[in-house]
């Protein structure tokens, strides 16, 4: 009962933090998008020249840092890595480019949901089903292969490097961008966006918050437990919109979103699908990297590196839609991930047989 109030509790923060980051700023349904603000950062390094989207997002920092404090001080901080790094790092390009077909990430789909965005309605299912898609290669024994302990040094790269975007963004050199319209120019007092990141990224860290494991333990196991914080996150936000009067209904002119249902639809499959075979949603995914897995940080380049080839090659949705490169790019990247799930599969199928016949 603790751990389900706890859970609780959590995505109820979460929920009311992304309403009042949008009341104080941040762009409208986006009060927390971990999608979304990677490629903002990725845009603010310079990774992409999509003048709108670029703005060091201290969310995200906030994020990291939280859970490497909170992980150092309960003792669950361990540097670990070298699990397929480069399957990682595309897995984390697939779940980006997943994401700004539909732009979000699964966050930002219930946030979307929560503020009368009836377009996360077509992408709910879609990510349902893509993390159901995902349980098909966990029951066929897929893995990326087992993780290993590393050096200290490497575990706190992650948090390490978070403190240096954070220190860029208060100093703001010449070689920083900064968007003067658009999404990336909106954005909530600095000490407000920090520590709603610090206290999410402790939360998270406790109670292992993630939508895609949400879905997953359902799946697999009957088990709700995440799923708590799940409707948890979506009931506060939703009242607290009501409260505040930033639910709008509707399908057309909702704000950074397209109403191109099946790319939608599909944008979040892949998103889905990519977060199981990474072993976490990139909210999770942070949160790992806080903790000193390598392997997530690694996914969490890949997702910047995919915010940087969306965008400059123009692929990403806009509230215009999706273009028919960006089309070809979900279709591509579905294929991918079966590939990558597939391929995996029978690689831990002839690991095993090998090792039997060794044994006999």
């Amino acid at each position: 009962m603790r751990d389900r109030l706890l859970i609780i509790f959590a995505g109820g923060v979460v929920g009311l933090l992304a309403v009042i980051l949008v009341l104080q700023g941040n762009p409208a349904n986006m009060g927390f998008c971990i999608a979304c603000f990677i490629r903002d950062i990725s845009g603010g390094l310079g990774l992409h020249r999509a003048g709108v989207v670029q703005y060091l997002r201290p969310e995200i920092m906030g994020l990291v840092i939280g859970s490497f404090i909170t992980a150092l001080f309960v003792r669950e901080f361990k540097s670990t890595g070298g699990s397929s790094p480069v399957m990682r790092f595309t897995l984390g390009m697939l779940m980006m480019a997943g994401a700004l077909i539909f732009l979000g990430c699964p966050l930002r789909m219930v946030l979307r949901l929560a503020g009368g965005d009836w377009n996360a309605l077509v992408a709910l299912p879609g990510y349902v089903l893509g993390v159901w898609f995902g349980t098909l290669f966990l029951r066929r024994n897929f893995t990326l292969g087992r993780s290993h302990e590393q050096s200290a040094v490497s575990g706190y790269s992650g948090p390490f490097l978070a403190v240096v975007i954070l220190i860029l963004l208060i100093i703001a050199p010449a070689f920083i961008f900064f968007s003067e319209e658009g999404p990336g120019s909106m954005s909530a007092p600095l000490a407000l966006t920090l520590g709603a990141g610090l206290l999410v990224g402790i939360l998270a860290q406790r109670t292992r918050l993630c939508t895609m494991g949400a879905i997953r333990d359902i799946i697999l196991f009957k088990d709700f437990h995440l799923f708590y914080g799940f409707v948890a996150i979506f009931i506060v936000a939703l009242f607290g919109n009501l409260f505040t009067g930033q639910f709008t209904p509707g399908l057309e002119g909702q704000p950074v979103a397209h109403v191109d249902a099946v790319w939608n639809f599909l944008g979040m499959t892949v998103v889905g699908l990519a977060a199981v075979l990474a072993g976490g949603c990139p909210m999770r995914q942070l949160i790992l990297t806080g903790e000193g897995q390598g392997d997530a940080l690694i996914t969490v380049f890949g997702m910047g590196a995919g915010a940087a080839f969306m965008h400059n090659f123009g692929l990403a949705g806009s509230p215009a839609g999706v273009s028919p490169a960006g089309q070809w790019i979900v279709i591509i990247s579905l294929g991918l991930l079966a590939v990558i799930g597939i391929g995996n599969i029978k690689m831990h199928a002839a690991s095993k047989k090998k090792n039997h016949v060794k044994a006999s």
